[in-house]
């Protein structure tokens, strides 16, 4: 059964079987999360948002138009995600840079995203990491710019 906390502002209709919306969480409208979905306190998703199924998205976290998340990827606590490659005051690109994260990725708190990123399945950005470039399948990336450490397989 979707669960929408009363104080949370939902527009979008396109909201899968089992997600649950918690505290002043805001979802625009044409936003699409998945079932099974835990989108915790103090959020914001945009219209032009694509959430899988089993996606964990914490406190604190905004999700930009032109995000495509996979089934199963874990966003942490105030993650940064960008999608305005030369941002300016009232001046906005044609399109967005939207950011992909592939089916499994997880995503450490604090960690800084900078458009068109593409996290591959499994992969895992460390916590405070600030990703400039993709990051392959697998990988376990961390540091300013991240830098892959490690490989993993599926379950770390």
């Amino acid at each position: 059964m979707l669960s929408i906390h009363s104080t949370a502002d939902v527009k979008s209709d396109l909201i899968g079987e089992d997600t649950r919306i918690w505290q002043y969480a805001v979802i625009m409208q044409g936003a699409r999360l998945g079932r099974n979905c835990n989108v915790c306190a103090h959020t914001f998703i945009e219209g032009d948002v694509v959430l899988g199924d089993n996606v964990t998205v914490k406190s604190g976290v905004f999700l930009w138009d032109g995000m495509r998340i996979a089934d199963d990827v874990f966003i942490g606590p105030n993650a940064t995600f960008t999608n305005d490659p030369m941002p300016r005051s009232k001046i906005y690109p044609d399109r967005f840079s939207g950011i992909t994260i592939e089916k499994g990725a997880s995503i450490g708190a604090n960690a800084t995203l900078l458009p068109g990123i593409v996290v591959g399945e499994y992969a895992m950005v460390g916590a405070g990491a600030v990703v400039t470039k993709d990051v392959p399948a697998y990988a376990v990336v961390v540091g300013n710019p991240a830098k892959i450490i490690r490989v993993i397989d599926r379950n770390g």
